[in-house]
């Protein structure tokens, strides 16, 4: 699947108040705007064997992170699935129509959703790891 863009999955207001709502969505779409952090950090977990990084997207210039993905070795994860990490950044300040940054994520996933008010699993409708354990399982990876 080619890479698409984060934000053609924006939840709409009613996503954004209701959790049950925002969970009844496609898994692509959930993954997309929602719980794209999640998503990364379980496909770190994943793969323990390799060095798979944490990365955001942002506004340039803004300190807010508006999308995650797993990365390595060039090769970025979303709800897209695997795809080159230029082509998801291109993808993403296509649709967005202004420049963005890619930063690395070094902090835990706690640290992350504390610091850019994001969701910890417990606190979704449903626990949405095993979820993205099993969006994580429909994709191969690069290395195999």
């Amino acid at each position: 699947m080619a890479a698409e863009a984060a934000g053609a999955y924006r939840r709409t207001p009613i996503e954004r108040a209701d959790q049950r709502i925002s969970w009844n969505r496609t898994d692509q779409a959930f993954f997309a705007a929602g719980a794209c952090h999640i998503l990364a950090w379980v496909c770190r977990a994943s793969y323990p064997d390799r060095p798979i990084e944490i990365a955001g997207v942002r506004l340039a210039g803004d300190w807010q992170v508006f999308h995650v993905y797993a990365l390595w070795d060039g090769w970025a994860f979303d709800h897209s699935g695997w795809n080159a990490e230029p082509d998801l950044l291109e993808t993403n300040t296509t649709f967005e129509g202004r420049p963005l940054d890619s930063v690395k994520i070094v902090e835990s996933l706690a640290e992350f959703c504390e610091t850019h008010h994001s969701r910890m699993p417990h606190q979704y409708w449903q626990d949405p790891l095993p979820r993205a354990r099993d969006y994580v399982s429909r994709y191969t990876p690069p290395w195999a």
